[in-house]
Protein backbone atom coordinates (compact mmCIF):
# COMPACT_ATOMS: atom_id res chain seq x y z
CA UNK A 1 0.00 0.00 0.00
CA UNK A 2 2.85 2.47 0.95
CA UNK A 3 4.66 1.44 -2.41
CA UNK A 4 1.40 2.05 -4.09
CA UNK A 5 0.91 5.51 -2.18
CA UNK A 6 4.54 6.55 -3.22
CA UNK A 7 3.90 5.79 -6.80
CA UNK A 8 1.02 7.90 -7.04
CA UNK A 9 2.72 10.76 -5.41
CA UNK A 10 5.66 10.45 -7.64
CA UNK A 11 3.05 10.37 -10.58
CA UNK A 12 1.21 13.55 -9.50
CA UNK A 13 4.88 15.36 -8.49
CA UNK A 14 6.26 14.59 -12.36
CA UNK A 15 2.89 15.40 -13.94
CA UNK A 16 2.77 18.93 -11.77
CA UNK A 17 6.16 19.42 -12.91
CA UNK A 18 5.20 19.19 -16.79
CA UNK A 19 2.46 21.68 -16.54
CA UNK A 20 4.48 23.89 -14.86
CA UNK A 21 7.64 22.97 -17.42
CA UNK A 22 4.95 23.69 -19.71
CA UNK A 23 3.32 27.46 -18.88
CA UNK A 24 7.14 28.47 -18.63
CA UNK A 25 8.12 27.17 -21.74
CA UNK A 26 4.79 28.70 -23.42
CA UNK A 27 5.52 32.00 -21.60
CA UNK A 28 8.83 31.84 -22.53
CA UNK A 29 7.92 32.28 -26.06
CA UNK A 30 5.67 34.64 -25.60
CA UNK A 31 8.48 37.12 -24.33
CA UNK A 32 10.68 36.44 -26.94
CA UNK A 33 8.15 37.09 -29.47
CA UNK A 34 7.09 40.28 -27.92
CA UNK A 35 10.84 41.02 -27.71
CA UNK A 36 11.24 40.27 -31.64
CA UNK A 37 8.04 42.32 -32.47
CA UNK A 38 9.40 44.89 -30.16
CA UNK A 39 12.82 45.06 -31.94
CA UNK A 40 11.52 44.04 -35.56
CA UNK A 41 7.87 46.55 -35.19
CA UNK A 42 6.68 46.71 -38.98
CA UNK A 43 9.25 43.91 -40.17
CA UNK A 44 7.93 41.60 -37.51
CA UNK A 45 4.14 42.15 -38.88
CA UNK A 46 5.49 41.49 -42.54
CA UNK A 47 7.22 37.98 -41.72
CA UNK A 48 3.96 37.16 -39.64
CA UNK A 49 1.79 37.99 -42.71
CA UNK A 50 4.24 35.92 -45.00
CA UNK A 51 4.23 33.23 -42.50
CA UNK A 52 0.03 33.09 -42.64
CA UNK A 53 0.35 34.08 -39.43
CA UNK A 54 2.45 31.28 -37.93
CA UNK A 55 4.00 32.88 -34.52
CA UNK A 56 7.09 29.94 -33.78
CA UNK A 57 8.07 30.30 -37.65
CA UNK A 58 8.23 33.86 -37.70
CA UNK A 59 10.27 33.98 -34.41
CA UNK A 60 12.09 31.49 -35.75
CA UNK A 61 13.12 33.14 -38.63
CA UNK A 62 13.50 36.62 -36.99
CA UNK A 63 15.73 35.07 -34.67
CA UNK A 64 18.07 33.18 -37.23
CA UNK A 65 18.71 36.65 -38.27
CA UNK A 66 19.87 37.60 -34.88
CA UNK A 67 21.93 34.94 -34.43
CA UNK A 68 23.82 35.91 -37.88
CA UNK A 69 24.02 39.74 -37.87
CA UNK A 70 22.98 40.75 -34.27
CA UNK A 71 26.64 41.21 -33.44
CA UNK A 72 28.13 42.45 -36.58
CA UNK A 73 30.20 45.77 -35.66
CA UNK A 74 28.96 48.65 -37.92
CA UNK A 75 32.06 50.69 -38.94
CA UNK A 76 32.80 53.86 -39.03
CA UNK A 77 32.55 56.49 -41.82
CA UNK A 78 34.16 59.67 -42.12
CA UNK A 79 33.73 63.20 -42.92
CA UNK A 80 34.45 62.85 -46.31
CA UNK A 81 33.15 59.66 -47.17
CA UNK A 82 29.56 60.97 -45.60
CA UNK A 83 29.65 64.62 -47.73
CA UNK A 84 30.50 61.74 -50.89
CA UNK A 85 27.09 59.71 -50.01
CA UNK A 86 24.99 63.11 -49.46
CA UNK A 87 26.34 64.20 -52.84
CA UNK A 88 25.94 61.33 -54.60
CA UNK A 89 22.32 60.78 -53.25
CA UNK A 90 21.85 64.59 -54.49
CA UNK A 91 22.79 63.74 -57.80
CA UNK A 92 20.19 61.03 -58.18
CA UNK A 93 17.26 63.02 -56.79
CA UNK A 94 18.07 65.35 -59.67
CA UNK A 95 18.33 62.31 -62.04
CA UNK A 96 15.33 61.61 -60.94
CA UNK A 97 13.59 64.40 -62.97
CA UNK A 98 14.51 63.06 -66.37
CA UNK A 99 14.65 59.67 -65.32
CA UNK A 100 13.00 58.26 -62.49
CA UNK A 101 13.49 54.16 -62.85
CA UNK A 102 17.22 55.33 -63.56
CA UNK A 103 17.39 57.37 -60.64
CA UNK A 104 16.08 54.74 -58.75
CA UNK A 105 18.26 51.95 -59.78
CA UNK A 106 21.22 54.54 -58.87
CA UNK A 107 19.92 55.08 -55.01
CA UNK A 108 19.77 51.02 -54.72
CA UNK A 109 23.17 50.91 -55.73
CA UNK A 110 24.34 53.69 -53.78
CA UNK A 111 22.48 52.07 -50.81
CA UNK A 112 24.20 48.54 -51.49
CA UNK A 113 27.68 50.81 -51.53
CA UNK A 114 26.61 52.27 -48.04
CA UNK A 115 25.59 49.08 -46.40
CA UNK A 116 29.14 47.31 -47.06
CA UNK A 117 30.88 50.37 -45.95
CA UNK A 118 29.32 50.61 -42.40
CA UNK A 119 30.26 46.61 -42.50
CA UNK A 120 27.79 44.52 -44.34
CA UNK A 121 28.59 41.77 -45.71
CA UNK A 122 28.88 42.11 -49.77
CA UNK A 123 27.86 40.37 -51.95
CA UNK A 124 24.51 38.68 -50.72
CA UNK A 125 21.93 37.80 -52.65
CA UNK A 126 18.85 40.31 -51.73
CA UNK A 127 17.28 38.78 -49.29
CA UNK A 128 20.00 37.86 -47.53
CA UNK A 129 21.03 41.36 -47.47
CA UNK A 130 17.65 42.79 -46.64
CA UNK A 131 17.73 40.25 -43.49
CA UNK A 132 20.87 41.69 -42.50
CA UNK A 133 19.86 44.98 -42.97
CA UNK A 134 16.53 44.92 -40.76
CA UNK A 135 18.39 43.68 -37.58
CA UNK A 136 19.97 47.12 -37.14
CA UNK A 137 17.78 49.24 -39.66
CA UNK A 138 13.93 47.14 -39.43
CA UNK A 139 12.01 50.37 -39.20
CA UNK A 140 13.92 51.58 -42.40
CA UNK A 141 14.08 48.07 -44.29
CA UNK A 142 11.04 48.53 -46.06
CA UNK A 143 12.58 51.41 -48.51
CA UNK A 144 15.09 49.52 -49.77
CA UNK A 145 12.51 46.88 -51.18
CA UNK A 146 10.51 49.77 -52.12
CA UNK A 147 13.07 50.86 -54.56
CA UNK A 148 14.13 47.21 -55.50
CA UNK A 149 10.42 46.69 -56.35
CA UNK A 150 9.50 50.21 -58.26
CA UNK A 151 12.43 50.70 -60.71
CA UNK A 152 11.39 46.48 -61.45
CA UNK A 153 7.63 47.85 -62.24
CA UNK A 154 7.54 51.24 -62.46
CA UNK A 155 6.20 51.87 -66.10
CA UNK A 156 9.96 51.31 -68.18
CA UNK A 157 11.84 54.42 -69.56
CA UNK A 158 8.41 56.95 -69.63
CA UNK A 159 5.95 56.06 -66.65
CA UNK A 160 2.77 57.95 -66.98
CA UNK A 161 1.72 60.31 -63.93
CA UNK A 162 0.69 57.87 -61.26
CA UNK A 163 3.50 55.60 -61.72
CA UNK A 164 6.05 58.24 -61.52
CA UNK A 165 4.61 59.13 -57.90
CA UNK A 166 4.87 55.49 -57.08
CA UNK A 167 8.36 55.92 -57.95
CA UNK A 168 9.03 59.09 -55.52
CA UNK A 169 7.54 57.66 -52.65
CA UNK A 170 9.94 54.78 -53.05
CA UNK A 171 12.84 57.06 -53.60
CA UNK A 172 11.48 59.23 -50.47
CA UNK A 173 11.07 55.56 -48.06
CA UNK A 174 14.51 54.68 -49.49
CA UNK A 175 16.24 58.06 -48.49
CA UNK A 176 15.06 57.47 -45.04
CA UNK A 177 17.02 53.92 -44.71
CA UNK A 178 19.84 55.63 -46.49
CA UNK A 179 19.92 58.56 -43.35
CA UNK A 180 19.58 55.77 -41.35
CA UNK A 181 22.73 53.82 -42.45
CA UNK A 182 24.45 57.22 -42.77
CA UNK A 183 24.06 58.58 -39.38
CA UNK A 184 24.25 54.68 -37.40
CA UNK A 185 26.99 54.85 -34.95
CA UNK A 186 29.95 52.79 -34.96
CA UNK A 187 29.60 49.88 -32.77
CA UNK A 188 31.92 47.13 -31.76
CA UNK A 189 35.46 47.40 -32.98
CA UNK A 190 34.30 49.92 -35.33
CA UNK A 191 33.56 51.95 -32.38
CA UNK A 192 37.17 51.37 -31.23
CA UNK A 193 38.43 52.62 -34.23
CA UNK A 194 36.19 55.55 -33.96
CA UNK A 195 37.57 56.62 -30.54
CA UNK A 196 40.73 56.31 -30.93
CA UNK A 197 40.93 59.19 -33.69
CA UNK A 198 38.10 61.04 -31.38
CA UNK A 199 39.69 60.81 -28.08
CA UNK A 200 37.01 63.16 -26.58
CA UNK A 201 34.13 60.87 -26.36
CA UNK A 202 33.35 59.71 -22.82
CA UNK A 203 33.00 56.41 -22.58
CA UNK A 204 29.77 56.40 -20.73
CA UNK A 205 28.46 58.11 -23.49
CA UNK A 206 30.20 55.31 -25.93
CA UNK A 207 28.67 53.02 -23.43
CA UNK A 208 25.15 54.08 -24.08
CA UNK A 209 25.05 53.94 -27.10
CA UNK A 210 26.05 50.50 -28.09
CA UNK A 211 23.22 49.91 -26.16
CA UNK A 212 20.87 50.89 -28.74
CA UNK A 213 20.47 48.77 -31.92
CA UNK A 214 22.72 50.54 -34.77
CA UNK A 215 20.70 53.10 -36.85
CA UNK A 216 18.13 54.20 -34.21
CA UNK A 217 19.39 57.22 -33.64
CA UNK A 218 17.03 60.20 -32.22
CA UNK A 219 16.20 62.12 -34.47
CA UNK A 220 17.53 59.99 -38.07
CA UNK A 221 14.15 60.57 -40.24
Amino acid sequence: MFVLLLVAGTVVILAGAFVVAVRLRRRARAVEAQLLERRFGPEYTRVLARRHGDTRTTRRELAGRLDRYGSLAVLPLSSAARERYLAQWRAVQEDFVDSPVRALAAAETLLERLAEERGYPAGLPLEERLAALSVHHARRIQGYRKLHDARRTGGGAAPNAAETEDLRAALLEGRALFDSLLNARATGAGAERGRSSHPGISGGLAAAHRQQPPGTRPGVP
